[in-house]
């Protein structure tokens, strides 16, 4: 019997492998197709905006994506002034031995340098905010009502630097007018996003540090592999309280204003951060921090590739798509996901690497492919995979945690929208992603009681749940197209045209796709789960 089904088993991996060769060569010959037709020269050229002349075969470069452009543009001083930081910065540690206040000082100075000449005179805003922040939390830290006064002041706060854009000095007085031609070269209020969520950091786990220890020191590790062998993992540095003291003001400007993780994180949380001050991470080894850097530039050039060859962001950004029919448009959509995944990947491991190097660990971002998520649960917990863990310690859990999770997920979306910006096409895509989450969770509830276990063998709960994972990639390709590709208008044309006669075929095409990919997927896990077993 159990040979009949590794006999089976390796049959369904093959037809699987071939079915997604297939579906790939399709999608990458029509994204060709697409991106000549339209691109600079094609029969229906002209159309496609943010192409510039790129550097492969005379090709056009698609840099429609602003987040994309900027950090590219800026990719080579960005890399001398951090190769500047952390030489200096890893001189003067092993010079003179510092930690803790000596090294946060040493950050301080080189990352104030590297602010003002990011936000010049609105540094200056940026730090009245993060003191006001700061007294808050010495004033009211060890009271009941300063989770929800940390809380409000933030973001009000937030809302505020929005509906200002970031505020004009003349608001203050027109004797200061003239500090608005000096406001620097990136705009501060979108960086704050990041600071907001480093500033209750510090104020949350300055509050629960009056408290007792949540964690079970010896019970963690007995599991952790790393802690057990002396050193300390991510989680145990951020789940271990300070000492009080250690809430200190230069540690928390520091924190603040940490250059190689100012302006994109990965997000780390104040007690991880801190602890690391006092003891650089030795989880990375400087070989592996060398790996990490080299898959990032293959990555890089992988991007390069996508971005001279693949019009995705432009085609959806430019309006084109409403020409297209559903199968393109799905193609456009789908492209537009993997362009996304890769570029955040991009940014994201980029700052993570010279943090390593500075002897900050953070969380990995991306720790999955996109095209391995197959639940909802699972693709923003691998996403914004430091972001999800901020969210999860301070907001989640003291919501109440899984026992109010069905309801928990509206505030703290509704918080993601907010927090990106202030516009209803994004609120749109929250709510949307809300109403599809419902019946995963309510799904994966049934199918964990144990009646339901018994009643069903495992070939039929593999298939429910490949079925289940087929409905769920729809409404996340649906959700994400809401947000970032069509919006909420274009999805109602999408849905009226999907719906057409001649289209069902496509429609059905497209859901067997995420089933057999859904498939693919159970056989990649089940792979991966003896081998991180034995790490």
């Amino acid at each position: 019997m159990a040979a009949n089904r590794s006999v089976w088993r390796r049959l369904e991996l093959t037809f699987l492998l071939t079915y997604a060769a297939i579906f790939y060569i399709i999608v990458i010959y029509h994204s060709l197709r697409l991106s000549n037709e339209y691109g600079v020269g094609g029969d229906k050229g002209g159309r496609l905006k943010g192409l510039r002349q790129g550097w492969i075969w005379n090709r056009f470069n698609d840099i429609s994506d602003s987040q994309w452009r900027n950090f590219r543009g800026n990719l080579p001083i960005l890399t001398v002034v951090l190769g500047i930081f952390m030489l200096l910065a890893n001189i003067m540690r092993s010079t003179f031995h510092l930690r803790g206040k000596g090294l946060s000082v040493l950050w301080i100075s080189l990352s104030l340098t590297y602010i003002i000449y990011l936000h010049g005179a609105c540094t200056i805003f940026l730090l009245a905010i993060a003191v006001g922040n700061f007294f808050i939390t010495k004033i009211f830290g060890n009271t009941h009502i300063f989770p929800i006064t940390i809380w409000m002041y933030n973001i009000l706060v937030l809302v505020c630097n929005r509906l200002f854009e970031g505020y004009s000095f003349t608001l203050f007085g027109q004797n200061l007018a003239f500090l608005d031609n000096y406001r620097g070269t990136f705009r501060w209020h979108i960086c704050f996003n990041f600071v907001m969520l480093r500033m209750l950091s510090f104020g949350l786990d300055y509050h629960w540090a009056h408290g007792s220890p949540k964690m079970d020191w010896k019970r963690h590790v007995q599991h952790c592999g790393l802690c057990h062998s002396g050193k300390s993992c991510y989680h145990a540095r951020q789940e271990r309280s300070l000492s009080l003291k250690s809430y200190s003001f230069d540690r928390y400007l520091c924190y603040l204003i940490y250059a190689p993780l100012y302006i994109a994180g990965p997000i780390v949380s104040f007690n991880a951060f801190s602890s690391q001050l006092d003891s650089p991470q030795k989880t990375q080894s400087n070989m592996k921090i060398f790996g990490y850097g080299c898959r990032w530039f293959f990555c890089l050039c992988l991007i390069e590739l996508m971005t001279h060859f693949c019009y995705y962001n432009s085609l959806a950004i430019s309006g084109v798509w409403q020409l297209f029919t559903p199968w393109e448009v799905f193609i456009v959509g789908y492209g537009v996901l993997n362009f996304m995944w890769l570029k955040f990947l991009l940014i994201w491991r980029y700052f993570r690497f010279w943090a390593l190097i500075g002897g900050i660990e953070t969380p990995e971002n991306m720790p999955h492919c996109i095209n391995n998520c197959y639940d909802l649960e699972g693709f923003w917990k691998s996403w914004h995979a430091s972001y999800n863990r901020w969210l999860v310690r301070y907001l989640y859990i003291p919501l109440g945690g899984s026992q109010r999770k069905l309801l928990n997920v509206w505030p703290i979306f509704t918080f993601v929208a907010i927090w990106h910006d202030l516009e209803w096409k994004l609120l749109s895509w929250a709510w949307v992603t809300c109403v599809f989450w419902m019946p995963e969770l309510l799904f994966k509830s049934i199918m964990r009681t144990p009646h339901v276990q018994n009643l069903l063998n495992k070939l039929l709960v593999r298939e429910l749940s490949a079925v289940g994972g087929a409905i769920t990639i729809s409404c996340l390709m649906m959700a994400n197209m809401i947000g970032f590709v069509i919006g909420p208008t274009g999805m109602h044309w999408l849905i009226s045209r999907m719906l057409l006669k001649e289209n069902i075929l496509v429609l059905i095409g497209i859901f067997v796709t995420f089933y057999i990919g859904t498939k693919l997927m159970f056989h990649v896990r089940e792979t991966d789960t003896p081998r991180n077993q034995n790490k």
